[in-house]
């Protein structure tokens, strides 16, 4: 989208930036909007108007009116899709039988695990091979598929729903759930380490000259992730999150600190494999323990809650570490993040892990 933004409208580098970013923004308030009254709108309800809206600001790219447009289109754009993805979480969280829900969630994850994996593949060669207005009609096309497929999702309904939020005022509970922010805050650090993988692999490949190789270290941790999670939401459900999460933040640092030292094809792929053992599986067993925390009518709050910890880790993460780098460089960045991740496993031996069985015990019998 910033090239987009540069070639089509003449952005200058700060614009072309804010058309990206701003996105990030309208999903955080997407999130914030819908976590509070999903359940008075009803969850299928919200997925629909999410699909809606999401496929009425991707036809809207068409439009050229100025980059002033296009920057109120990319947020509102981000709002629907903060809309939709609450709502098909909180809806995955709502299906899935209690035994299973670290498998399952683990499953649902997957799906974004191949969307971050395939989109930018096919997004990029798209680019290079054709305009943008075909990439916005395939988008266009993809989000029309999503509202069909949005009939046939059987969402049950929950008796007293309604009656069990106090709408009433601005309370900061209405907003974000209580219960959730512990394992949020892990998820925002472990977040913030991971964008800086997201956003300056290609950099440090330049750096290393391995451009070539650095194409294939997405693919091969999603490979990682899709091979592992299967195994790991079942151990989740059977043994506990703690049993996942620790030997995750080791998988992590190992994979963060090999990055840092990589200067062949072998090294720099290994760490993709070992972070998308680490990080991979961090991701969707935080959200399943976001969920297991909390009480069933406030699981769309739990829901939006963690993404937005996670958006923000991964959104602001590239913004704060640019200031870091000119003084750094990117070797010293990994291994550095790498001692992050290893010393918030003890912020999350604090936050969650020494008080899992507690924690989980106490919401079942509320």
């Amino acid at each position: 989208m910033s090239v987009y933004a540069v070639n089509e409208y003449h952005a200058t580098t700060s614009q072309a930036g804010l058309v990206t970013g701003i996105f990030i923004i309208g999903a955080l308030i997407g999130r914030l909007f819908i976590g509070r009254n999903i359940e008075r709108i009803g969850r299928k309800r919200t997925l629909f108007i999410g699909l809606i809206l999401f496929n009425i600001t991707t036809l809207l790219y068409f439009v050229h009116y100025g980059i002033q447009f296009l920057l109120i289109n990319r947020l509102l754009h981000g709002i629907t899709l903060g809309m939709a993805s609450t709502a098909t979480g909180t809806i995955i969280a709502q299906i899935i039988p209690t035994s299973r829900k670290g498998e399952g969630i683990g499953y649902y994850s997957m799906s974004a695990t191949l969307a971050t994996a395939l989109g930018p593949f096919i997004g990029l060669y798209m680019s290079q091979h054709t305009s943008f207005h075909m990439i916005f009609t395939f988008c266009l096309a993809l989000g029309i598929i999503s509202f069909i497929t949005a009939f046939f999702v059987n969402v049950p309904a929950i008796q007293g729903t309604l009656n069990s939020i106090d709408y009433r005022g601005f309370k900061f509970s209405n907003f974000i759930e209580l219960k959730a922010i512990p394992i949020a805050i892990i998820t925002l650090v472990v977040a913030f380490c991971y964008s800086s993988v997201l956003s300056y692999i290609n950099s440090y490949a330049i750096e290393v000259d391995l451009v070539q190789t650095a194409s294939f270290f997405f693919l091969v941790y999603s490979i990682a992730v899709l091979i592992s999670r299967p195994f790991t939401g079942r151990l989740m459900d059977v043994k506990g999150a703690n049993y996942i999460m620790y030997p995750a933040f080791i998988l992590f640092t190992a994979g963060m600190l090999l990055l840092s030292t990589a200067h062949n094809s072998i090294a720099l792929l290994l760490s993709g494999i070992l972070i998308g053992l680490g990080f991979g599986n961090m991701q969707s067993c935080t959200q399943a323990i976001a969920i297991k925390l909390t009480p069933p009518h406030r699981i769309g709050l739990a829901t939006s809650t963690f993404f937005i910890f996670l958006d923000a880790g991964l959104g602001f993460g590239p913004y704060l570490l640019g200031f870091i780098i000119p003084f750094i460089n990117y070797n010293t960045l990994y291994a550095a993040l790498g001692i992050v991740v290893l010393v918030s496993t003890i912020l999350y031996f604090l936050l969650y892990g020494r008080k899992e069985k507690s924690l989980i015990d106490a919401v079942a019998h509320e």
